[in-house]
C-alpha cells in the first residue's frame, strides 16, 4: 500500500514558487502549434476542457462500458469499484503495488538502457553515468526518458496491457477509453533551469489539458521518499475550480493560491516502496517535485477518449 504524507502548506510553497507561470507556458507554445495544425478541433478542448461548464457538458457523453469487471485476470488485487469510487471523490486512488519481479525487471531495464536527457534526443546517456553526462554535455540534466526503448521491455508491456487499468480506464472516463501513452523516465538530482522543470513539468502546481477526459496511473519503479522528488495531488481539485483557475490560459499556478482554495490538508505527497502506484483524474491539480537526494524512476501509462496525434508527445511513441 502507498505511504501517504500530508504536506504542510509552506513546505510545498518553497517547492512550487519558481520562475514565471508565463516563461513556463512559452516553452510550450511549439507544442500547442503543432496540436492545433495537425487537428483543429484541439483548440476548443484546449479552451474549453479547463472550464467545468465545458468538461461537465463533455463528461455527459461518455458511454457506459458493456461489461462490470476485466475479463482476464490482473496483476492487480484490487477492485475496479473501489477505484473507481475513490478517483470521483478524491481523484486519486492509491492502493496499486506492481509485482516485485515486474518492477524489478523495469528497473534493469532502465538502468540498462541509455536515456535522452531533458526531452532532447542528442543528450543520450545511461541513468548511472548522470554526472559524467552533465560534464560531457555542460548543463544540467533533469529528466531521463526512455520513449520507444521501454516497448523492449516485456514486463513493462505486461502493466500497459494489465486488464484492470483497461477496466478502470472505460469504468471512469467511459467506453470510449483508449491507451494513450506508455513511458518511462529518470528524474535526477541537479540544479535544473526553469525551462527544464517546465517540460519535466516539475516543481509547480498544474493541471493536464491534453485530452478532454484523461486518467494515468503511475508507479514509483524504485523507492521514492521525500528526497526523492515524490508526486503531490490535490484530492477533490479535479470537480471543482475557482473561476480564477478555469479562465486563464494558464495551467500552471502558485502553491499558496491552490492550497488557498482547497485547504493544506487536502494535498497528498505520495512516497511509497518501489512497484508502489496509484491512479489519478489528471485535472486535479498536481505537480512533480524536484529530487533533492536520489533518481526517482517512474512509471506512467496513460489513458485518454479522443484520438491520439501522430506528433509524439514529449517525445514517446503514440501507441496504437
Amino acid at each position: 500500500m502507498m505511504h501517504k504524507l500530508e504536506t504542510r502548506p509552506q513546505d510545498l510553497d518553497s517547492i512550487a514558487r519558481n520562475g514565471s507561470t508565463l516563461r513556463r507556458m512559452a516553452v510550450r507554445i511549439p507544442t500547442y502549434l503543432a496540436d492545433l495544425r495537425e487537428n483543429p478541433a484541439w483548440l476548443p478542448m484546449f479552451v474549453l476542457a479547463r472550464t467545468m461548464p465545458g468538461r461537465n457538458l463533455h463528461w455527459l457523453t461518455a458511454r457506459k462500458p458493456k461489461t462490470s469487471a476485466p475479463a482476464q485476470p490482473s496483476m492487480f488485487p484490487v477492485t475496479t469499484q473501489a477505484a473507481v469510487t475513490a478517483l470521483k471523490d478524491d481523484g486519486i486512488f492509491t492502493n496499486l503495488q506492481l509485482p516485485k519481479a515486474v518492477h524489478e525487471e523495469i528497473h534493469a531495464h532502465a538502468l540498462a538502457t541509455p536515456c535522452f536527457g531533458n526531452f532532447d534526443r542528442k543528450l543520450e546517456f545511461k541513468a548511472s553515468e548522470h554526472a559524467e553526462a552533465e560534464k560531457k554535455y555542460g548543463r544540467p540534466i533533469l529528466s531521463g526518458h526512455l520513449f520507444e526503448r521501454i516497448l523492449t521491455c516485456e514486463a513493462a508491456m505486461q502493466v500497459q496491457k494489465d486488464p484492470l487499468l483497461i477496466d478502470i480506464a472505460k469504468h471512469y472516463l467511459g467506453a470510449e477509453a483508449k491507451l494513450i501513452t506508455t513511458r518511462v523516465w529518470w528524474s535526477f538530482p541537479t540544479s535544473a533551469t526553469e525551462k527544464d522543470q517546465s517540460m519535466a513539468s516539475l516543481g509547480k502546481f498544474h493541471f493536464d489539458l491534453d485530452d478532454w477526459r484523461m486518467l494515468k496511473f503511475f508507479f514509483n519503479i524504485n523507492d521514492v521518499n521525500e528526497g526523492t522528488g515524490p508526486h503531490v495531488f490535490v484530492r477533490g481539485s479535479h470537480r471543482r475550480r475557482s473561476l480564477k483557475h478555469q479562465y486563464t490560459l494558464l495551467v500552471g499556478h502558485p502553491a499558496e493560491d491552490v492550497l488557498g482554495y482547497y485547504g493544506a490538508d487536502s494535498a497528498l505527497t505520495l512516497t511509497g516502496p518501489a512497484g508502489s502506484g496509484f491512479v489519478e483524474d489528471p485535472f486535479g491539480f498536481h505537480m512533480g517535485t524536484v529530487p533533492t537526494q536520489t533518481p526517482r524512476l517512474m512509471m506512467e501509462v496513460g489513458f485518454g477518449v479522443s484520438t491520439p496525434s501522430k506528433r509524439r508527445f514529449h517525445g514517446e511513441p503514440i501507441l496504437r
